[in-house]
């Protein structure tokens, strides 16, 4: 069944450059409903209101809308006009025909800046503010969206998810099948739930999966739930047939500001978290923040750990309640893709900052038999690593204790397991992936609010030193 998106808001909320930007992610057509009125009358639409009015615009523009749905039945996104949606009958046909998806506008100052930047092509000029009723009657929004690397587009909204995941065959974990089957429909493989199966053998399955459902070098794949499963499906589309498409749709916190982007996938090994991957990113990632609806106060501070690390590394200010929105997610999440963006493939040095507190964090993690969850273990890792930066000389001996109160404020651990000394963790990060030579591992060390170091330390003996070399 065809799958058709129509992108509305308000005008100059950018309807028209992420229509064309999600359409050829989804392999679809786009339509730009403006165009195609420009198209069928030979005339602008600044003349046809200057000249007939815009009654007989929103007329034409109803022609155009009923012609757009009726044509050839493939996937489409149609970018309508700020105001199509306003007439009672326009609004009935779109939402019977697909989804609408209402972007939020920008600020006044951005929208007056577009507006202004296209002065005669909107004739009607800043309608937000008085059409925000309107506009806010409409549930599934998108909150902002912005390409990351290797051609990743993320979209970050509200109730995006299930139009866009229509059509594709899934990987999910077996917690997520049973909460979204009935919403999304049975997945085409389900993998064991938990960091304990994230192995080579559960590759292999996805393997044989993805061999029986007799998917081809044309075919997409699309992971459904948190960053074990995107990490796995993604490993998956990259070594299928040499390497497949495959869309990504987090369904955790901790997924949506962390592992949904960035392009890494893989599994772990007994010797190490993480050891055997690809870099392969997603060609479109969907951060729907109505999952987070379902997740319980202890998953959900799972995902503050990287939120507050993003915001150590940014220095940017914290979200305002327990449960983020997905304005805040996106605000978060660009801090990693701004990242990322500079050094996709961990080659220049800078992608080194997002390790911040998980050289230590990886180590617990491990010792605890992945018993800790991953963000636990990063916010245990981030003020582990902070008291390396005060024994180095390189932050405030009360920096620590800050970062401490900051992550137990969100609900999350923050001291190492007492039968983890330092003997233990030295001989874990033997085997991390980010260890040089000679036992040198390089830490990204939180030093203070925006101020992340990267930092040779010697794994001496049975303890840390600062590298010389």
């Amino acid at each position: 069944m065809a799958k058709t998106i129509f992108l509305y808001g308000a005008p100059a909320s950018g309807k028209t450059t992420l229509g064309a930007k999600l359409a050829r992610r989804l392999d679809a057509s786009f339509v730009d409903l403006d165009a195609q009125i420009v198209a069928r009358t030979g005339r602008s639409i600044p003349d046809i209101f200057a000249a007939d009015g815009e009654k007989s615009f929103r007329d034409i523009e109803a022609d155009t809308l009923a012609a757009v749905v009726s044509a050839d039945r493939e996937d489409k996104v149609v970018a309508l006009g700020g105001g199509t949606l306003l007439r009672d009958s326009n609004r009935a046909l779109a939402e019977a025909s697909g989804t609408v998806f209402c972007l939020d506008a920008p600020d006044d100052a951005e929208l007056a800046r577009r507006i202004g930047s296209a002065a005669g092509s909107r004739p009607l000029g800043n309608k937000a503010r008085e059409r925000a009723p309107h506009y806010g009657s409409f549930p599934n929004r998108i909150a902002a969206s912005f390409e990351a690397c290797g051609d990743s587009l993320v979209v970050v909204g509200t109730g995006i998810a299930r139009a866009l995941i229509a059509g594709y065959p899934v990987v999910s974990d077996s917690n997520v099948s049973a909460l979204y089957s009935r919403q999304f429909g049975s997945p085409m493989a389900t993998i064991p739930a938990g960091e304990e199966h994230k192995t080579p053998a559960t590759i292999v399955e996805l393997w044989h999966a993805l061999a029986a459902a007799g998917l081809g070098r044309g075919d997409t794949l699309a992971a459904l739930g948190g960053g074990v499963t995107g990490d796995l499906a993604g490993f998956a589309a990259a070594t299928w047939m040499r390497g497949i498409d495959w869309v990504n749709f987090p369904t955790t916190l901790l997924s949506m500001v962390d592992a949904s982007t960035g392009g890494k996938t893989g599994c772990d090994l007994p010797e190490g978290k993480n050891l055997a991957g690809a870099f392969h990113s997603p060609k479109l990632v969907v951060v729907d923040s109505a999952f987070l609806t379902t997740l319980p106060a202890a998953v959900l501070a799972e995902g503050r750990a990287e939120m507050i690390k993003h915001e150590i590394i940014g220095g940017i200010p914290g979200i305002a309640g327990a449960v983020p929105t997905a304005k805040e997610i996106a605000a978060n999440l660009m801090v990693k893709v701004g990242i990322v963006r500079e050094d996709p493939c961990e080659k220049l040095g800078r992608r080194m900052l997002l390790n911040c507190g998980h050289t230590i964090g990886h180590a617990v993690e491990m010792l605890s038999g992945y018993r800790l969850a991953h963000g636990s273990a990063v916010a245990i890792g981030c003020v582990a690593e902070a008291k390396l930066a005060v024994r180095f000389g390189l932050a405030q001996e009360s920096w620590p204790q800050e970062l401490a109160a900051k992550f137990g404020d969100a609900g999350l651990p923050v001291a190492i397991p007492a039968e983890m000394d330092e003997a233990s963790l030295v001989a874990a990060m033997r085997g991390d992936k980010k260890k040089l030579r000679g036992g040198i591992v390089d830490f990204a060390l939180p030093c203070g609010w925006g101020d992340v170091r990267s930092v040779k330390v010697t794994l001496a003996g049975d303890t840390m030193e600062r590298s010389l070399s």
